[in-house]
């Protein structure tokens, strides 16, 4: 990695810690002025207000706003997450176990979406002013007209249960024990114990919901490259490489799709951060156990700890996408190292 790129990634972590502070604020203070009681919810119906006292003292809900603020901050500085008021259990050890989860699955189909799309975005250049580019384009565009948590159904109903072939309850098949862990990731932890037979479960089991979040990329980047690749190549660099003979494949892939991929590019970070946000609904339909579940949990049962964490996690994850894409883009684009 250049200079340049690790001086923009120095700079992008700085902007995100006011970043981080404004959001971990926000959620704290909005989700103390709801009208609801998570500690009330959580005690048993023959609670008396005694044992409510106490239980609001002990998570420190009897202190004000800023206070408890200030408190939960200089705790979270320490490595304290707290500990969830519904689960009873660290917070931190709930998010450990389902962020692992929710990354898999956004990469997976992050990859299977950007896969797609620029298979489809070269497709659709290929066939300009033909009938393969009209059928694309339609297609692109219903594929954006449904949801992704619609095509979780879909999927499910075609995939799941008209055509059995693939299983969508879960994470794994039942009776698969789980390998030992080593890096918090399954995929990774199964390819290294060499637990082919759990490897290969979680694939499967990954494969609808990933599919599920793909389409919903997979159509924006195909249109994205082919309006790029329309504009490159009418530059001048392409008539003087078509002039010297150069065969027109070679063309594309070469000289017009690299420059063409920038926009693109600035895609992807972009939906690759709004993908986490759609895994809440795709997790929820699959019982896919990751943040999405945890989140939908947290909030059913108002579990404040378990909530604010989660957000905090997610506007991370968001911000370490985007600062992963401006290097991405700052290496692939000579005007900006240069500028």
């Amino acid at each position: 990695m250049s200079r340049i790129a690790l001086q923009l990634l120095f700079r992008r972590v700085l902007l995100a810690i006011p970043i981080l502070l404004c959001v971990s604020a926000l959620v704290f203070v909005i989700l103390r002025l709801l009208p609801a009681d998570p500690v009330a919810m959580s005690l048993p119906p023959g609670a008396t207000a005694e044992d409510l006292a106490k239980l609001r003292q002990a998570f420190g809900l009897d202190r004000s706003i800023p206070e408890q603020y200030l408190i939960w901050l200089g705790k979270l500085l320490t490595g304290d997450f707290g500990g969830s008021i519904y689960f009873r259990r660290p917070v931190l050890d709930l998010v450990s176990k389902a962020l692992p989860a929710t990354i898999e699955l956004v990469f997976l189909g992050l990859v299977l979406g950007v896969a797609l799309g620029v298979a489809g975005g070269l497709a659709m250049f290929a066939w300009r002013g033909r009938a393969g580019e009209q059928v694309l384009d339609l297609g692109t565009s219903g594929l954006m007209a449904i949801p992704e948590f619609l095509w979780a159904i879909l999927l499910i109903l075609v995939f799941g249960v008209a055509l059995p072939i693939l299983p969508f309850i879960g994470r794994l098949s039942p009776g698969l024990s789980l390998p030992p862990p080593v890096t918090g990731f399954l995929l990774l932890d199964s390819a290294i114990t060499l637990r082919l037979d759990v490897l290969g479960s979680a694939l499967r089991h990954m494969v609808l919901p990933a599919t599920a979040l793909a389409i919903g990329l997979a159509p924006l980047v195909m249109r994205v490259l082919r309006s790029s690749l329309m504009e490159v190549i009418q530059e001048d660099y392409i008539t003087q490489a078509r002039l010297r003979g150069i065969p027109e494949h070679t063309i594309l892939v070469r000289h017009a799709l690299k420059n063409a991929a920038l926009p693109t590019i600035s895609l992807i970070g972009v939906q690759g951060g709004f993908m986490f946000g759609g895994t809440v609904l795709v997790e929820m339909i699959f019982a896919f156990p990751g943040m999405g579940n945890l989140m939908v949990d947290a909030v059913r049962n108002h579990d404040l700890p378990v909530i604010q964490v989660v957000g905090l996690v997610y506007c991370v994850l968001v911000l370490a996408i985007n600062a992963v894409v401006d290097v991405v883009y700052l290496m692939a684009n000579p005007k900006l190292r240069t500028a």
